[in-house]
């Protein structure tokens, strides 16, 4: 099943590691779609698709200038992905911490007469 909202599309972008690589390589800056092809061992139009899969995502644009294909990332695509993960990280060491207070506490009453 696709994924239809915002995050889930982000997500599913960043599970495949040509994808994640290919942003690593474009946070250098904007590459020509040839030049971003060249060390994959796969066929432009597979580099294709998964330019399309980070583009759909919003992770990504594709440009022409005359005859070149320029791509470059978009930053803010990462921005809601990155809140979640933050709300998230903050809910579990909410939980931690609570947890760790309570085996302290245990430990108190087991040593306590």
């Amino acid at each position: 099943m696709p994924a239809t909202d915002e995050l889930s599309r982000v997500f599913s972008a960043l599970a495949d590691p040509t994808r994640r690589d290919i942003l690593t390589r474009l946070s250098h800056g904007p590459i020509s779609v040839g030049e971003l092809a060249a060390p994959y061992p796969i066929s432009r139009p597979a580099v294709s698709q998964h330019l399309g899969v980070l583009e759909s995502a919003g992770l990504v644009e594709r440009t022409v200038d005359a005859q070149w294909r320029q791509c470059s990332i978009r930053e803010e695509g990462l921005d809601d992905a990155s809140a979640w993960i933050a709300e998230r990280k903050a809910e579990w060491n909410e939980r931690f911490d609570l947890l760790e207070e309570r085996i302290r506490e245990k430990r108190r009453q087991g040593a306590t007469p």
